[in-house]
């Protein structure tokens, strides 16, 4: 092992003259598989190479840029109180936590609560925002407290920085799928690299923690009282989850990282423009005001939000009566077993087909399968239980007609044919038979659901056989 690391991998840097400081994330897992070493330690070298700095300065530099956000935590976990937060900090600090039992988890997640409310009196310096900083400042606290070592908090740091700064570029608009829950992601890697872990269960927890996030905005609920601290304090334990089961499992994690980073950032602009409205249209009655500001608002526009405010009350109250009048009892509460690992990808189009198949009448010769982006993008998982069902009449919990679904149709020389649509959610099921064709159109509605569009020779017979076969057809 090199006595320096860091020092060793940044000279090589400066001397091959590659582009340090324009690395990926990806070609910093890439960069520490190839020198041996930890992700943190490529990523602090690559850091050194684009300053000219040597390792002992960079872990100097690296520990003080948190300098001014801990001041905000320090206010937060002793006396600060928020108009949003409480004294959230303070209250969880004064009782030790004990929020997981795990003394390092407890530590972070209550200085990411207590950075929240320092934000709220004193202001952060942002990373990709400031809910991002609060989850930072939380871990980098309980790592100055926990570890003796600078040089292993400053490697820690720095593929949580990286995370950051990337963030910071790919978020173009409000939401946290790179911000806040977000930030669970580099709560990934700060566990990962404490554990000591390879680069590729680094990559792996980076990427499990980051999927759940994405799509997810918390900025308008940052309004309502309360519920940033689940959004911040959940990302660390994400973090810890996805860290732990890339770390002590095999689970297998086949995205690379970089490219679930694309994703991310392709996704923040289209769940601010098709997400938040609806986040804000729902939470807008519980926005905190302050009646100084609210005098400066028109007549109008006050009357505008009252209106509604009421009206999605009113809205909201309805909807959830209509879901209530139509969900299951809790004794009987499970629909049908679905074998292949989604009732909305699978039970929901297996349903579909075996109403056409029950429609169809004689030896069937010929099937075809179109399908919605979303699921011909999951032919894979869906397709045997569709097929089984078009052509055998296989039940959505029959594992061996899967199994065997290929072979079997071989042997019939039944003919199969599969297309997408751009339709989202279509599922139509046609089957050729010798003594009578069948299609069945659909919609999928998860739970192994399905809206019956239409369907032929009769759609009155469909919605007969679905009954009879204990298909629940939405409306």
């Amino acid at each position: 092992m090199m006595a320096d690391p860091c020092g060793a991998i940044s000279k090589k840097l400066q001397a091959a003259q590659r582009p340090a400081g324009m690395l990926t994330f990806g070609e910093c897992i890439h960069l520490a598989i190839a020198h041996e070493v930890s992700v943190g330690t490529a990523v602090l070298a690559e850091a050194m190479a684009t300053h000219r700095l040597s390792t002992e300065k960079a872990v100097e530099v690296v520990i003080s840029v948190f300098d001014r956000n801990r001041q905000a935590l320090e206010i937060g976990r002793c006396h600060g109180k928020s108009r949003l937060m409480g004294s959230v900090g303070a209250e969880l600090a004064g009782i030790g936590a004990g929020l997981t039992g795990h003394r390092f988890l407890d530590k972070a997640i209550t200085y990411t609560l207590a950075t929240q409310v320092g934000n709220h009196c004193i202001g952060l310096q942002p990373c990709a925002g400031t809910g991002d900083a609060c989850t930072y400042t939380g871990l980098f606290q309980a790592m100055m407290e926990e570890l003796d070592d600078q040089i292993i908090v400053a490697r820690a740091a720095a593929v949580m920085l990286k995370l950051g700064v990337l963030f910071r570029e790919g978020k173009s608009t409000t939401g946290c799928n790179m911000e806040g829950f977000g930030a669970g992601a580099a709560a990934a890697a700060v566990f990962t690299e404490l554990a000591d872990a390879s680069p590729a269960a680094m990559e792996r927890a980076v990427v499990l923690a980051m999927s759940p996030t994405i799509a997810v905005p918390c900025t308008p609920r940052v309004m309502v009282p309360g519920l940033c601290a689940t959004h911040l304090g959940g990302g660390v334990l994400v973090g810890w989850l996805a860290s732990r089961l890339a770390c002590v499992t095999l689970i297998p994690v086949d995205v690379p990282v970089d490219v679930m980073m694309a994703l991310a950032a392709a996704v923040h602009p289209i769940s601010a423009s098709a997400v938040v409205p609806e986040v804000v249209r729902h939470m807008a009655p519980f926005f905190q005001t302050r009646a100084e500001i609210d005098k400066l608002v028109t007549g109008e526009d006050r009357n505008r939000d009252l209106m509604g405010n009421q009206a999605v009350l009113k809205e909201a109250r309805e909807r959830t009566k209509a879901m209530a009048r139509r969900s299951r009892s809790i004794l009987n509460p499970f629909a049908a077993v679905v074998v292949g690992g989604s009732s909305q990808a699978v039970g929901s189009p297996v349903n579909a087909a075996r109403i056409a198949h029950h429609l169809a009448r004689g030896t069937i010769r010929r099937v075809s399968i179109v399908l919605g982006p979303e699921l011909f993008a999951r032919r894979t998982l869906n397709s045997p239980g569709i097929l089984a069902a078009a052509v055998y009449g296989s039940a959505t919990d029959d594992n061996a007609s899967q199994a065997e679904i290929f072979q079997r149709l071989q042997m019939d020389a039944v003919k199969v044919f599969l297309k997408r649509s751009d339709q989202a959610g279509l599922q139509r099921i046609e089957v050729e038979a010798e003594r009578g064709n069948a299609v069945v159109t659909t919609l999928n509605r998860g739970g192994g659901r399905i809206y019956l569009v239409d369907a032929q020779p009769s759609l009155d017979e469909a919605r007969r056989i679905a009954s009879v076969l204990q298909i629940e057809l939405a409306e």
